[in-house]
């Protein structure tokens, strides 16, 4: 998924309104390979995601965030559509 390397380009609030909208968009075209596309799955997900996210950071030689940014944001929107 280029989904990814979008991500690490988000900075500001401007910048995750785009990729949201890119986000839409794979979706409607991509929807067969993502994990959760109903909501109550995606929602199960992110909580499940939330949850877990310091050994995501931390498994990526990264601190743990103490407080999102709109990268943050990002990639809890993106591991949700795909965690299990």
């Amino acid at each position: 998924m280029e989904l990814y390397g979008r991500v690490e380009n988000i900075k500001s609030r401007e910048d995750l309104i785009k990729f949201i909208n890119y986000f839409r968009k794979d979706l409607q075209s991509n929807g067969a390979e993502w994990k959760n596309v109903t909501l109550a799955d995606y929602l199960e997900a992110m909580e499940a995601w939330v949850t877990d996210m310091d050994g995501y950071y931390v498994n990526n030689n990264e601190i743990p965030p103490k407080q999102p940014s709109w990268k943050i944001i990002a990639d809890i929107l993106i591991a949700s559509s795909m965690y299990e």
